[in-house]
């Protein structure tokens, strides 16, 4: 049996004993440290915020999303719509968040057309953000009133050549992407036409059934109804093939008109400095959630095409789309209202 010194213990051994429980602690504490580390992510509810108000395409897609991570990471995904100022107020809520996998973003295409339009806004576009993988595409779509003589989008562009500032063209606002692609079309086409901006996509639409205006670029969605009763005419997809939705309207470039290849896309950010393992685990679960059939009849029915990239390419996109829309912009001497 070990038996017990009755011996006080010297100073020195009162040193080592003190300086053994120190390291002990030390090395425990790094363990749970190393534990909380590698913990399985997700392990408690994610943000996603949505630059929007609700009801709006980027909220039904987060929300779609939204429950399918939450069946398959069993964690919920709380959507946390956050509008203003065109997505900008959203945006900078994410910019400072903590990266750490439990907030994101569901972006789309003014994400790269804000900084530009509006000069100057609280983050940095690509430096700020860990792009994780586009979920969606829209294609974009020009329509035109059925009284409007042009039967054709390239019959459009001779008839806008010959009455030069006569057809107007209605947006979802000054600065907005519809605005923008109106603004492109001229250019490309070396037409002008009368930009006419409203207070949202539906107004835009609205006017141009009603024959206030000549032509609207915008979604297929929010014209279908119109297009079916025959108070819309689609003339050009900015696609690089014919949509099968509508397989007797040609591209711009089938039309004569270049550079026209224009898609609002939908994606998902984190903030800057994401972990790689939990950027890995977001990538794989929002590019596998894309494919399931759910997913993909719920696109048919918004007329949306499924799409994924890696964090590479939808970092690539972000930064052609910044240098594209810039240039319109400037050319055309846009600035926020």
């Amino acid at each position: 049996m070990l038996k017990m010194s009755s011996r006080t213990p010297t100073p020195c051994a009162v040193f080592i004993m003190v300086m053994y429980g120190a390291v002990m602690a030390t090395g425990a504490r790094a363990q749970m440290g190393d534990a909380a580390l590698t913990q399985r992510y997700p392990s408690k509810p994610v943000r996603v915020i949505v630059p929007y108000a609700p009801g709006g395409s980027s909220d039904i897609i987060a929300r779609l999303f939204g429950q399918r991570l939450s069946e398959t990471l069993g964690q919920t995904f709380v959507i946390d719509n956050r509008p203003g100022a065109g997505g900008v107020i959203g945006t900078s809520l994410l910019a400072k968040s903590i990266p750490d996998g439990y907030t994101l973003i569901l972006q789309d295409m003014p994400h790269t057309i804000n900084p530009a339009v509006y000069g100057k806004v609280p983050y940095d576009p690509v430096r700020d953000f860990t792009p994780i993988t586009l979920v969606a595409r829209a294609p974009q779509w020009l329509f035109v009133f059925p009284g409007v003589a042009a039967k054709s989008l390239s019959a459009l562009v001779i008839l806008a050549k010959s009455q030069p500032g006569m057809l107007k063209i209605g947006s979802a606002g000054n600065g907005s992407g519809t605005h923008l692609m109106a603004e492109l079309l001229m250019r490309n086409a070396g037409i002008n036409l009368t930009h006419v901006p409203y207070k949202g996509a539906g107004p835009a639409v609205t006017a141009t059934v009603g024959g206030e205006m000549n032509a609207v670029f915008t979604s297929m969605p929010a014209a279908v109804s119109f297009v079916q009763t025959g108070r819309l005419r689609p003339v050009g997809v900015t696609t690089t093939k014919r949509q099968p939705s509508h397989p007797e309207v040609p591209t711009f470039e089938e039309s004569g008109v270049p550079n026209m290849v224009i898609h609002h896309w939908f994606g998902v950010l984190a903030p800057a400095g994401l972990p790689k393992s939990t950027l890995s685990t977001l990538h794989d679960e929002f590019a596998g959630a894309v494919n399931q059939s759910s997913v993909v009849e719920r696109y048919k029915s918004l007329i949306l095409e499924p799409a994924t990239n890696t964090p590479a390419e939808f970092r690539a996109l972000i930064e052609s789309d910044l240098a594209r829309w810039s240039k319109v912009v400037k050319d055309a001497g846009i600035k926020a209202e």
